[in-house]
């Protein structure tokens, strides 16, 4: 049986006080950008907490290329995100060499995780 490549990620965004209207139109554009550019993304979600502080974003493309693809299409968009809130999440998948250099820089919020198990 053949092996997914697909890549998954969760991205934890919470909110600076004050900031929720400017996030809001800043998360409004990275959903503009990637349901526009994007070719290989096969899921991108937006998820809030009771209060509106904290956002979970769930993604799935369809491997390390066209997660690389959505980097690089969302630069602008989460420049200006990430001046309304902080992030932090994984990615999980057999991510290429270049996905796995990308987020290993020191103090980066993400985490790569390589497959172990699986149905």
């Amino acid at each position: 049986m053949e092996k997914s490549n697909e890549i998954q990620r969760i991205v934890r965004l919470k909110i600076h006080e004050g900031k929720l209207k400017e996030f809001k139109r800043a998360a409004a554009k990275c959903m503009e950008v990637t349901s526009t550019k994007d070719k290989g993304t096969l899921q991108y979600e937006w998820y809030f907490n009771s209060d509106s502080t904290e956002f979970l974003v769930i993604e799935r493309y369809r491997d390390s290329q066209a997660f690389l693809e959505h980097y690089e299409h969302m630069r602008d968009a989460v420049s200006e995100i990430l001046q309304t809130c902080s992030s932090s999440g994984e990615i999980c998948g057999r991510a290429s060499s270049e996905l796995t250099k990308l987020m290993a820089f020191k103090g980066s919020p993400f985490q790569v995780y390589s497959p172990f198990q699986s149905i």
